[in-house]
């Protein structure tokens, strides 16, 4: 006879990734397309200090235990702020004061300080999804009522994950970013005859103007990548996001950077700038991470500034190097309308919302479509002003 009794699920909430067993969390995260959910890299985040109640950041994350085997789980923050999110939701939050409702704190679904497309609960192959997300909402709702949470939201959601966490009633808020995705090409070469005359003009300019200051751009993935690198990253991080003074992104310590050499080298990429042939450390750097056939772009910084520097370590080196290594889509981070210069597309991704307040979710309900529709034209008006050649 077959044995159609359902399986026994134990919910446990872990307030640190250090808890669970790297191996068992792992064997759910790897085989994900995204690298931001995998245990190392969260965990890097929690122990180097980046990330703590203090800074307005408690990890409480929920898991799903089949007797001793982890079947699910969802990497979740409790937040007093919204800072770190890059998804903006000021607005709702003005609201909520306007009607006299708590909106801190709140709780979040996401990879931290990292915006891009890939988050989801984490479920086993050999489980029902539909049923386990289920289950975890449900203790997520408990959860956050029991103690007057204001919402929860998950950002940048896995497009095909998607639909499964709408079905529980959650709204989707559509947003804009932007991606890079291979055509096909053969090279760099390639890649610049999509454009109009004048941006290649601009693009070989661009370029040219790195190899006249005397700066050589190379890259370096996993084993190949110093140590020394790591913390002179960190002071380039730094120095980027202190130029832009109280509207800068620095989030991460010291501490993060160096701890990744030893725990997470194997998913990241380096474009390093040296001055000079005889040049021993980079007057400058990009920090990015690939798995698969995915590219994601995430810190910048230099020692000095030189002309283009940004756009060759940013776009054009990354790009390179992905045609070569049959990257089909690269993710540049969070930025401005001059990617759409070097070919970078607008294109939407999601969060989703729910809010506990009925108030609160009747606007969202009756106005997010709206909302979405607005946001939709944007992204189209953006990439009617691709430079591409006819």
């Amino acid at each position: 006879m077959p044995n159609n009794q359902k399986p026994t699920y134990v919910i446990v909430w872990q307030e640190r990734l250090s808890n669970v067993d790297q191996a068992q969390w792992d064997a759910l995260a790897i085989p994900l397309k995204t690298p931001f959910l995998e245990w190392d890299w969260l965990r890097q985040l929690e122990v180097s200090g980046s990330l703590e109640a203090e800074n307005g950041w408690l990890p409480y994350h929920l898991t799903v235990w089949s007797g001793k085997r982890l079947v699910a789980a969802a990497p979740l923050y409790i937040k007093g702020h919204s800072a770190g999110e890059f998804v903006f939701d000021h607005a709702w939050a003005d609201l909520a004061g306007r009607l006299g409702i708590r909106y801190y704190p709140k709780m979040v679904g996401m990879s931290p300080f990292s915006p891009v497309v890939g988050y989801r609960f984490l479920i086993a192959a050999d489980e029902d999804e539909a049923q386990l997300t289920a289950i975890i909402v449900k203790e997520i709702d408990r959860l956050c009522l029991r103690n007057q949470i204001s919402g929860c939201s998950l950002l940048f959601v896995d497009p095909d994950w998607h639909p499964t966490v709408a079905r529980q009633g959650f709204n989707g808020w559509l947003h804009q970013s932007y991606a890079w995705k291979n055509q096909g090409f053969n090279n760099f070469d390639d890649y610049v005859r999509i454009f109009n005359s004048n941006q290649r003009r601009n693009i070989n300019r661009e370029r040219k103007a790195i190899y006249e200051q005397g700066v050589q751009l190379k890259s370096f993935i996993g084993d190949e990548i110093p140590r020394d690198f790591f913390p002179l990253m960190y002071r380039y991080y730094a120095r980027t996001n202190d130029q832009f003074g109280p509207w800068g992104c620095k989030y991460l310590t010291e501490s993060f950077f160096k701890g990744l050499y030893d725990h997470y080298r194997h998913r990241l990429l380096i474009m390093a700038a040296f001055k000079g042939t005889d040049a021993k450390m980079p007057v400058g750097m990009s920090f990015l991470l690939t798995k698969g056939d995915q590219l994601y772009g995430r810190y910048w910084g230099s020692s000095e500034w030189i002309n283009c520097l940004h756009f060759d370590a940013c776009y054009y080196g990354p790009i390179e190097w992905a045609i070569r290594h049959g990257i089909r889509r690269f993710d540049p981070g969070a930025g401005s309308h001059h990617k759409l210069r070097r070919g970078f597309e607008a294109v939407s991704n999601y969060s989703l919302h729910r809010f506990y307040d009925p108030r609160l979710r009747q606007v969202m309900d009756l106005n997010i479509d709206k909302i979405n529709r607005m946001e939709q034209q944007h992204i189209d008006e953006l990439n009617h002003e691709l430079p591409f050649a006819e």
